[in-house]
C-alpha cells in the first residue's frame, strides 16, 4: 500500500515536473512571439494558467508524502512520543479532509460545465479539461495521506518524517 501511493505520487511529481517545463517553454515562446516578432499568441496566457494548476496539484501528493508541506514542529519537539503521533495523525487527516472537500467540489464543478457545455477562451477546448486537475490532484493526496494515517495508526512511522535539529520527530515515535 504504501509502495504504491509512493509511485503514484512520484508518477505524479514526474508529471509535474514536465509540464512545468512545458508551461516555461510556453511563456518563453509568448515572450518571443509578442515582443520580438509583435505577433501575440493570445491562447499561451490561458494554457500557463492551467499548467500552473496541473504543476501544483500533481506535486502535492508528492510533497505531502515526503512531508514537506508547511507545519509547526515546535510542539511536536516538546511532547512525547505519543503526543507526537496524535499531533502527526491530526496533521495527516487534515491534509486527507481538505483533499476529500477538493475531490468532492472538483467533481461537481467538472461536472457542472459539462453539463452546461462551457469552454474556454482556447478555441474546442472544454472548460472542464482543466478543471479535471483539481479533483485528481486531489484524489492522489488523499490517497498519500490515507496511507500514512492508516501507517500511524498502525503504531508504524511514514517515510520521511521531518527531522528537527534538537530530537526528530522519527526519534520520538521510535522510542514509543
Amino acid at each position: 500500500m504504501t509502495r504504491a501511493a509512493a509511485l503514484l505520487s512520484r508518477i505524479a511529481a514526474a508529471l509535474s515536473g514536465a509540464v512545468l517545463v512545458l508551461c516555461l517553454v510556453l511563456i518563453c515562446l509568448g515572450v518571443f512571439a509578442r515582443y520580438v516578432l509583435d505577433a501575440p499568441i493570445t491562447w499561451i496566457d490561458h494554457v500557463a494558467g492551467w499548467l500552473v494548476v496541473a504543476t501544483v496539484m500533481l506535486a502535492a501528493p508528492e510533497a505531502q508524502r515526503r512531508f514537506e508541506h508547511i507545519g509547526v514542529d515546535v510542539p511536536v519537539r516538546t511532547v512525547g512520543p505519543r503526543w507526537a503521533r496524535v499531533m502527526f495523525l491530526f496533521g495527516v487527516v487534515s491534509v486527507a479532509a481538505v483533499a476529500v472537500i477538493l475531490v468532492q467540489q472538483g467533481w461537481e464543478t467538472v461536472a457542472f460545465s459539462r453539463m452546461i457545455g462551457m469552454a474556454t477562451n482556447v478555441e474546442g477546448v472544454p472548460l472542464w479539461w482543466p478543471q479535471l486537475l483539481v479533483p485528481v490532484g486531489a484524489a492522489l493526496l488523499l490517497v498519500v495521506a490515507c496511507v500514512q494515517a492508516i501507517t500511524l495508526l498502525r503504531g508504524g512511522r511514514p517515510e520521511h518524517l521531518p527531522d528537527t535539529p534538537d530530537d526528530t520527530p522519527r526519534d520520538l515515535l521510535a522510542r514509543e
